[in-house]
């Protein structure tokens, strides 16, 4: 059956049901049921815990402690396991007439008192819970323990004392000021850790104290002083053993190892989560497998999981459960018990390492989806550029056949039968990238080649052709090159639709390296953008202003370097030129 089927008794702790009752309940605040929880303890003990005075003064008590409490919130539901639990707690205090067991419920509400300490953070209420455990001691060191030994030992000053002066200690909570509007239904958070220290602390010294009375056969007094200064021997001992000392790691590196890996295979899950981050490149695979693993640890029965596109579920659902989401990602973790707050504090930290991971998925598989887009973009910008120059050339050849006279006429053919088959070549060349599997083959052919046709495709643009001797199994990429040189000459050629007198120098050189320059005597490039020309994408009104960064990225590529050598008013210049070797 799931909790959610249970029958569930919805009883509040600390709402009567009448609305007037309620709005005066409200005005009665933690410290006044915590004061009346103590006065109805004294009222019982002084009385005597067999008379039946006693035990309505116990049940009174009981009711404050019920509405005090700090462990069960106010508003939260009770089960029938749980009232059935609260009701046989109070009977049986009130039904039993054993001291024994009133000092066992002494020192378990100096215990409650005493774990509030650490979370408390104004002045009155650590005032409060010093004088309620001031209270508690005194009544069960100088009332409960002394009537425990037979006969009585103590006096009968002393009993009078114990019989009256406590409920000054008691008044003096109801008039303690905390300077805020408490809520009755705010529970205060209970160390463990204090509690338990605090309680078998008080245990050990009532035994203790018996236990020297009993074997002594001394007053219980000293008793109560051998039990004190053993403990207190004791309490030095640890602190001593606490810190590291010669040898010795101490006490406190030994309890933060255990508590931080709260007997959990902690290092294991690390080092698993970290292979399988390795072995699973998709973000869900990752966090399915990660999911599996982490239902493996003894305390966790399964985990719910719940991403933007995704959800599932690993292991099997329990009774506890705790939310652990981290962003986007919604995690449920059960367990196979209730989870205290260290435990919690635990599972956050390892839901937490798996939800980094995830997200470190995500943003890689977002980087490969951009790089994939990007490669698209840029291979569809460069394309663009590339049927842009051819373009160009067609361009040129029909300028050629509109301007040329008839006596030019077989000089225009023989042109155009030497540059069309090289278009279409380009162009088919042009359009096989378009293909998704492409290879990036480079076709290299003889410089000298390359130069005689690149200046039968510019033969009419009035382009000035300068050349050097080269050695003749000088080859370079013709694709790298083509592009570049219509690259840059189209850049120089619009500057002529400005009506300005440019001149265009195209020059092919060998001295020791390959380079390719093409010089013009037009404006400058302006210094924004010659700053950063190279290094992406630059604004343009004629085109989308990557022709020269895709230009430069194809020539690295290839072991070449385009540069603007030259940017003044009379002689702009750009070169592609092959890397020299470095020693």
């Amino acid at each position: 059956m799931n909790a959610s089927d249970k029958p569930i008794l919805t009883a509040n702790l600390s709402q009567p049901a009448p609305n007037r009752f309620a709005r005066m309940a409200r005005l009665i605040r933690p410290q006044d049921w915590l004061a009346s929880m103590l006065l109805g303890l004294h009222a019982a003990l002084v009385f005597g815990i067999e008379t039946w005075v006693a035990k309505g003064f116990l049940l009174f008590h009981f009711g404050s402690f019920l509405l005090w409490q700090p462990v069960i919130r106010g508003q939260q539901k009770l089960y029938w396991g749980q009232a059935v639990l609260i009701i046989a707690t109070a009977g049986l205090l009130a039904a039993a007439q054993s001291l024994w067991l009133m000092a066992l419920w002494i020192a378990l509400l100096l215990a409650l008192i005493g774990g509030q300490v650490p979370s408390l953070k104004e002045r009155a209420e650590g005032l409060i819970a010093l004088l309620a455990a001031t209270y508690l001691l005194f009544i069960l060191l100088v009332w409960v323990v002394p009537h425990l030994i037979s006969p009585p030992a103590i006096s009968d000053l002393l009993r009078q004392i114990a019989r009256y002066a406590p409920v000054i200690l008691i008044g003096v909570i109801f008039f303690v000021r905390t300077g805020r509007a408490d809520e009755r239904n705010a529970a205060s958070a209970v160390d463990l850790l204090y509690s338990l220290l605090l309680f078998f602390l008080v245990i050990v010294l009532v035994l203790g104290a018996f236990v020297f009375r009993q074997i002594n056969n001394t007053h219980y007094v000293f008793a109560l002083a051998q039990a004190l200064l053993v403990i207190a021997a004791l309490l030095v001992a640890l602190s001593w053993m606490w810190d590291p000392r010669a040898g010795f790691t101490g006490l406190s590196q030994l309890l933060s190892r255990y508590f931080l890996s709260v007997g959990t295979p902690f290092e294991r899950w690390m080092q698993r989560l970290a292979d399988i981050a390795q072995q699973e490149r998709e973000p869900e695979k990752f966090l399915a497998l990660a999911a599996q693993e982490i239902v493996t640890l003894p305390w966790i029965s399964g985990i719910e999981w719940a991403s933007a596109h995704h959800k599932g579920s690993a292991g099997h659902v329990a009774k506890f459960s705790t939310d652990c989401s981290t962003g986007d990602l919604k995690l449920n973790v059960y367990t196979r018990w209730f989870a205290g707050p260290s435990l919690v504090v635990h599972m956050r930290l390892l839901t937490r390492l798996l939800a980094d991971y995830y997200e470190a998925k995500v943003r890689e598989q977002e980087q490969r989806n951009n790089a994939y887009m990007r490669a698209i973009h840029e291979t569809g910008t460069r394309l663009t550029h590339d049927v842009k120059n051819l373009l160009q050339s067609l361009r040129s050849l029909c300028s050629a056949i509109e301007t040329s006279s008839d006596q030019e006429a077989e000089a225009l053919r023989r042109l155009v039968q030497r540059q069309l088959p090289q278009i279409t070549k380009r162009l088919q060349t042009t359009l096989d990238k378009l293909a998704v599997k492409s290879t990036d083959k480079v076709g290299w052919i003889a410089a000298t080649k390359w130069w005689g046709q690149f200046q039968q495709r510019y033969a009419f643009e009035n382009l000035a052709f300068e050349t050097t001797e080269m050695p003749e199994s000088t080859t370079l990429p013709a694709e790298l090159f083509d592009s570049v040189a219509d690259n840059l000459i189209n850049n120089a050629l619009s500057k002529r639709q400005a009506n300005l007198p440019v001149s265009i120098q195209v020059r092919m050189e060998w001295n020791g390296k390959l380079a390719l320059s093409v010089t013009d005597n037009g404006p400058p490039v302006p210094d924004g953008i010659a700053n950063k020309l190279f290094l992406g994408p630059v604004p343009s009104s004629r085109g989308l202003g990557v022709g020269l960064y895709q230009a430069s990225r194809q020539a690295r590529s290839l072991g070449f370097t385009l540069t603007l050598a030259k940017n003044a008013h009379s002689s702009v210049s750009f070169v592609l030129s092959r890397e020299l070797a470095v020693g």
